[in-house]
Order: structure tokens, then C-alpha cells, then sequence
């Protein structure tokens, strides 16, 4: 209130200027009109009354701007001097602005010059030393941000941050990071995706996000795929060249840096892109670098996706199926079997590439047999049997025939005789020469059909085709193991040869 009362006073005070300046004209223009003529004395009353005019603004002006001072202040703690020293000089281009203005004025005609003139100069002046003050608190705010991201960098990093662990990570070379840059055109991120979406499709879990970090220490084109922290695979990719396989019919040769596929270990070329087309046309399969990683990629994660499957995962995947078919889970767990047993269940599975995306049968075939069967590998027999026609049926021909090897009658007795049924389970105990022997004629069979067909696969009785996969897995990695039960009926079986001992 005392700046208001403050600005009345002041109203009053200009009223009496003006009331002065009113009879003070009068009086001049009564003296005037003795000794002007008719038109001076207009010109001078003409003046005087503008002038008053004018005059009689300034009260308004004076009153106007004090109540905008005291509404805007309202909401600040500040004096009244600092808010209104604050509000002046929070933007220099308007003081810059008003210094152009009365260099304006003081150039108009009729217009004082030198009052204009020097309070224009003192305008720009202030203005200036204005601009200079706000570049220097800018320069000392990012001096200051500077310092304190310092600081922060040189603060310990907890050591519980390097407890996490990375599910799946993979570093790349220098090299290879054009292929990670979308800025760049690389497209294996897009590639990554469509892996992630077609394992979905196929096998019926989400694999988890891939940590892409580069490496300065690997070869330019170098990279490591990692899983829970531990290598699982590693390759090297030649950048701005192309990877050339012979296919089933290459009729010619072609020059290029001889190396070994990744992802199946064949051999290959990688040749310049200028000889593309040629290789093409000769027969060769030929693939750029991103997508030779995402094959590798792609290999890798179907191999060690039962590593990937934790329980969280499996609670996941049944609170899916729990959407449609709550009373199948309800049963389940944990009233037949826990979630780790389900979950030993999907990792043996899903060990061999057989898709769970049907959880509904998978169940069902669990909730059936797990009060009877308390070992999972057994369990794992079941479900495989109760997905015979989607196991099956990836591996027919055109034709829709089978065709596979047979396991002969000695080797397989030779195996069932070495079954033995323990407290935790059933396990092979093979002397290591009937092991290396049956190994080696296992390797010698694929190895004949392998011109034959593109998976090579094999059928044995039921009770020996898990022991047949652990013998052949470090030997044969692909060999896909059928039992006789889980082929259907109506499936024709072509017989390629058959495994024997003797």
C-alpha cells in the first residue's frame, strides 16, 4: 500500500504542474497577443494546447504503470525496486529497441535533437553492457554444468552395477558399427526385429532384446555373440564385400578371399561387389554382410534358446494361455507340477527346436501324465508325442514323405542295455569304444545322405531316442532324433539307409 499511496501523491503533484503550466500559458498568450498578429497568436495558442494535452497524459501514464507494477509483483517476494530493476533489464533488446527508437526521433524534424541524441547513446550503451552481463552468466552456467557432470563422473559407480548381466549381448568391431547405424543405412537392427518376431512366430516365445556394444579391442570385423555373460559364438565379417556359397549347382569358379560361414560352418568366398552379378549367375548363393550376421544370429539363438527360457518367461507364457484357458492353469500349477518343473519341461523342448507356441497341448499333455511321471525327460517324451503332427511336419518333402535313416536293430539294442533308470532319472552308461564306435557310424550315414536331403534325420525306438540326441549332439549338432511314436500314421516313411554296428 505505501507504493500506491506513493503513486497518489504523485498524481496529485502532476495535477498541480499542470494547473501551473495552464495558467502560464494563458498569461503568455495574453502578453503574446500584445505585440503578435492574429496568426502568431494561433500558432503559439495551438502549441500550448497540444502541449497540454500532452501534459495532461502523464498522470494517467504514471498511475497506469504503477498498478501494473503492483499486480505483476503480487505474486513475487522480491522489493519492489529489484522487481522492477529485474523486469527493465530481463530482455536488453528492448532497451536496444527504445535506443533505436530516440535516434529516430532525434533525426525527425522538429523534433529536440540533443535530448534525443544523448539519451538515445544512453540507451545503446546500457543495452550493450546488458547483452555483455547476460553472455557472461551463460558462459559461467555452462562452466558450472561442465564442472558438475565432472563431478559426477568422478563419483564411484556403485559396485552392485556390476552384478548385471546382459542375457544376450553382442559386441562388434569398429568395423561393423556402419552395420548397427541407421544413420548410416545399416539394416541389422530391422534384421534383429524380424528375428525376434519370427522366432516368436515359430517357436512361441519372445526372445529377449539383444545388447549391440562395439569393442575397440576386436578386429575391425569382429564379433562375439554372448549369452548370460559367456561367448557362444564368434565370426569375422570382411565389410564392403559379399559372401558367396556354391550352391547345388555352380558351374564355374569365381576369384575371392576363401573363408568359413558362421552359421554352419560351410565353406564360402567373399568376393567384391563388382562380381555379384557373376557369381549369381553361376550358381552361387550370395548374401551381404548384415544378413550374414543375422544368420549367425539367428543359429545361435535357436541353439541356446533353452537358456534364455527363465521362469519368469514361463509364468508369462501361462498367463497367456491363462486368458483363454484359465482352468487348464488353475489345475496345473502348483497343484500338479511346479513352474520349474513346466520349465524343465519348454527347456528340453525347446533344446531340440521343438516350437512350444501350442502351450495349450503342451499343457494338457503335462497336466495328464505329471501325477504319474516325475522325471521331466519323460515328460518331455510325452509332449513330443502329443506334438507329432506339427514335429513331423516341418521335415516332410514335397511328396509329403519322411525321408530318414533307421536306427539297425544291434545298435539300438546295444544303447537300451546301457539305460540306466537312477533315483533322478534315467542316463547312458556306454563304454567310450561302443560310444566312439557308434558315433562314428552315425557321422559315416549322415555324411552319405547328406547329398541326398537337406536335414538329415533319424528314427529310433522310443526308449533310446534321448540317449541317441545326448551321443550324436557334440558330434552331429543338426541330426534331428525321431522316435517310432512320433510319426503319424499317415505319414510315409523313406528309408535312406540304416545305422549298424557291425
Amino acid at each position: 500500500m505505501d507504493g500506491a499511496s506513493k503513486f497518489v501523491r504523485g498524481d496529485a503533484v502532476a495535477g498541480i504542474l499542470i494547473t501551473l503550466i495552464n495558467i502560464i500559458g494563458g498569461f503568455i498568450i495574453g502578453v503574446a497577443q500584445q505585440g503578435l498578429t492574429a496568426a502568431q497568436s494561433a500558432n503559439i495558442y495551438t502549441l500550448l494546447t497540444v502541449g497540454d494535452g500532452l501534459v495532461a497524459q502523464i498522470p494517467a501514464l504514471v498511475i497506469s504503470t504503477a498498478a501494473g507494477f503492483l499486480v505483476t509483483r503480487a505474486s513475487s517476494d522480491t522489493h519492489l525496486a529489484d522487481h522492477v530493476g529485474g523486469q527493465i533489464t530481463a530482455n536488453p533488446r528492448v532497451i536496444f529497441l527504445s535506443a533505436g527508437v530516440m535516434g529516430l526521433f532525434a533525426i525527425m524534424p522538429g523534433m529536440p535533437t540533443i535530448p534525443f541524441t544523448i539519451l538515445g547513446i544512453l540507451l545503446g550503451i546500457w543495452a550493450y553492457f546488458l547483452f555483455r552481463r547476460k553472455d557472461m552468466e551463460a558462459q559461467s552456467k555452462v562452466r558450472d554444468q561442465t564442472v558438475q557432470a565432472q563431478t559426477e563422473a568422478q563419483v564411484e559407480e556403485p559396485i552392485e552395477n556390476y552384478l548385471a548381466l546382459d542375457l544376450l549381448r553382442l559386441d562388434v568391431g569398429y568395423g561393423l558399427i556402419s552395420l548397427v547405424d541407421e544413420s548410416q543405412h545399416g539394416d541389422l537392427l530391422d534384421k534383429i526385429r524380424s528375428i525376434r518376431r519370427q522366432f516368436a512366430t515359430d517357436m512361441g516365445f519372445v526372445v529377449p532384446p539383444i545388447h549391440i556394444k562395439d569393442n575397440l579391442q576386436f578386429r575391425p570385423g569382429e564379433y562375439v555373440f554372448i549369452v548370460k555373460g559367456v561367448e557362444v559364438g564368434r565370426g569375422e565379417i570382411k565389410t564392403g564385400h559379399f559372401l558367396a556359397m556354391e550352391g547345388g549347382s555352380v558351374h564355374g569358379q569365381i576369384e575371392g578371399i576363401p573363408t568359413i560361414e558362421p552359421a554352419f560352418g560351410l565353406p564360402a568366398l567373399w568376393i567384391s561387389p563388382n562380381d555379384r552379378e557373376r557369381a549369381e549367375m553361376l550358381g552361387y548363393t550370395v548374401v551381404d554382410p548384415s544378413t550374414v550376421l543375422a544368420t549367425h544370429i539367428t543359429e545361435l539363438v535357436h541353439t541356446h534358446s533353452h537358456e534364455m527360457l527363465n521362469r519368469q518367461e514361463v509364468q508369462n507364457l501361462l498367463d497367456l494361455v491363462a486368458k483363454t484357458q484359465p482352468k487348464l492353469v488353475e489345475e496345473l500349477v502348483p497343484h500338479v507340477i511346479t513352474l520349474g518343473g513346466v520349465q524343465k519341461v519348454l527347456q528340453g523342448l525347446l533344446r531340440e527346436r521343438v516350437s512350444i507356441r501350442d502351450m495349450v497341448s503342451v499343457l494338457e499333455t503335462i497336466s495328464d501324465y505329471a501325477k504319474l511321471v516325475k522325471h521331466p525327460a519323460q515328460l518331455v517324451e510325452l509332449v513330443r508325442q502329443a506334438l507329432s503332427r506339427s514335429l513331423v511336419g516341418r521335415y516332410l518333402d514335397e511328396e509329403g514323405q519322411l525321408s530318414a535313416l533307421v536306427l539297425g536293430a544291434d545298435a539300438e539294442n546295444l544303447l537300451a542295455e546301457a539305460i540306466v533308470d537312477g533315483e533322478f532319472g534315467s542316463y547312458l552308461s556306454l563304454a567310450p569304444r561302443s560310444a566312439t564306435l557308434f558315433v562314428k557310424r552315425m557321422r559315416k550315414a549322415v555324411e552319405d545322405v547328406a547329398a541326398k536331403v537337406v536335414q538329415p534325420i533319424i528314427i529310433t525306438g522310443s526308449r533310446v531316442r534321448p540317449f541317441v540326441k545326448q551321443a550324436s549332439e557334440s558330434a552331429i549338432p543338426h541330426l534331428v532324433v525321431l522316435s517310432q511314436n512320433e510319426i503319424p500314421s499317415n505319414i510315409q516313411v523313406h528309408s535312406l539307409g540304416s545305422v549298424n554296428l557291425s
